[in-house]
């Protein structure tokens, strides 16, 4: 064999295997098909959380944790957010290719088109109680659309999974809006041709009674830029929820709800809420330091650290860039100061330093949504609008890679070993 070999010796028999490395991995079952037996498996790999096992090739996004950069198919997260849209990543992640300006127009017009909802949603929307968290009714309604399309199921057919998916993207944000909507007893507010994608969300969460609604450009930038930053992030737990559910064979409508509510999870969906009510905490700049002297001891530290970053998020100076400007618009949050004080003290301090704990996009993502006057309640539908995208990609590259299979994780059952069974009467 060549020398990009691993040499594995069972200590127990003397027995060494070389196992191929390839793409800085080895297979699992180059690991351990030499030590099965009749009974089955004679070993398996432990790996709680699937924290060092890669579950599939991808090729949509690669975060590179040496230098600190996220990449969507090879482009730079700086550059997209600042040169395109959401809608353009969106079609990167899915298509593999930036688009041309006709197949952008085109990519647009497809989604447009499908951007309403069949009233028979709306019906199922108004069924939730008037109190309900509007992530739990976009899980719901994104599940329940593939009753409205024969065609769902079919996910071997080129033209019927383009068509799931350019109902998803252009549904996804009236789904949103419409949940939000519901919770604060007002009228649902429909899509209009003469907005955005992100106008529409804007106009839908906050039009009344204006015959136009006009949106800041500098506004529908931010929330353009805050969907692309959350747009895909590997193999998140929510992008494996969509993977496992997809694996099986369901609608990508099932397995985009699936992302939903894996996001919803307060790891997660949380994190931006939780970023904001630590900063409130803090109170004031002059508390920073005595707090970081706390979180060192006992506490934790809200909108800083990764589960994969062991360096600057590139996203958190992107979107804290952006905020800046939303300045202009909006007084700016004393929260804003806190947060920069933070960011300033931890990066001097070896403790934070040595640890690889760096402001991740958390850390601006809250103060900028309250910026442009959404609330807390809907943090985690945008997120799930943006990562919808990511989703989508990710389920098709499943579909279409043809060694991927039913997730089936092993187990190591560690219970009782056989027992006789004795009858209840006896017990």
């Amino acid at each position: 064999m060549s020398r990009e070999t691993l040499t594995v010796t069972d200590n127990r028999t003397g027995e060494s295997f070389e196992l191929a490395i390839e793409n800085s991995s080895i297979r699992a079952d180059d690991l351990t098909e030499p030590f099965a037996t009749d009974d089955g498996p004679g070993l398996v790999v432990y790996d709680p959380g699937f924290l060092h096992t890669a579950s599939c090739r991808s090729s949509i996004t690669n975060i590179n944790l040496r230098r600190s950069l996220l990449e969507h198919r090879g482009y730079l997260i700086e550059e997209l957010a600042e040169q395109s849209t959401f809608l353009e990543v969106a079609y990167l992640l899915i298509n593999g290719e930036l688009p041309t300006a006709a197949e952008f127009e085109q990519w647009k017009a497809d989604i447009s088109t499908r951007k309403f909802v069949h009233e028979n949603i709306k019906a199922f929307i108004q069924g939730f109680r008037y109190d309900a968290h509007p992530m739990t009714m976009l899980g719901a309604t994104v599940g329940a659309l593939a009753s409205f399309y024969p065609d769902a199921g079919e996910i071997t057919d080129g033209e019927a999974r383009r068509l799931q998916i350019l109902r998803l993207i252009g549904k996804m944000p009236t789904l949103a809006t419409h949940a939000y909507r519901r919770g604060n007893g007002q009228p649902y507010v429909h899509p209009v041709d003469d907005l955005s994608y992100v106008g529409n969300i804007l106009s839908m969460m906050f039009r009344m009674s204006e015959l136009s609604y006009k949106v800041d450009p500098r506004v529908e930038k931010a929330l353009d830029t805050l969907l692309i930053v959350h747009a895909d992030h590997e193999q998140s737990a929510a992008t494996t929820a969509v993977r496992a559910v997809g694996s099986n064979g369901t609608d990508p409508y099932a397995a985009v709800a699936a992302g939903v509510y894996a996001l919803s999870g307060p790891n997660r969906g949380a994190a931006d809420t939780d970023t904001l009510a630590m900063l409130r905490e803090i109170g004031s700049p002059a508390k920073v330091p005595a707090f970081l002297e706390t979180v060192k001891n006992e506490g934790r530290l809200m909108g800083f650290g990764h589960w994969v970053y062991r360096s600057p998020d590139p996203r958190a100076a992107i979107v804290r860039a952006r905020l800046e400007e939303l300045h202009e618009v909006t007084p700016p949050s004393p929260l804003v100061a806190i947060a920069d004080e933070l960011a300033k003290r931890a990066a001097e301090d070896e403790y934070f330093v040595s640890r690889g704990i760096y402001p991740n996009v958390d850390l601006y993502t809250g103060l900028t949504y309250q910026a442009i006057g959404i609330p807390e309640s809907m943090f985690g539908v945008m997120f799930a609008i943006a990562r919808s995208a990511g989703w989508i990609a990710q389920w098709l590259e499943m579909v279409l890679d043809p060694e991927q299979h039913t997730v089936r994780p092993r187990q190591i059952y560690v219970g009782p070993a056989e027992r006789k069974y004795v009858p209840l009467t006896k017990r």
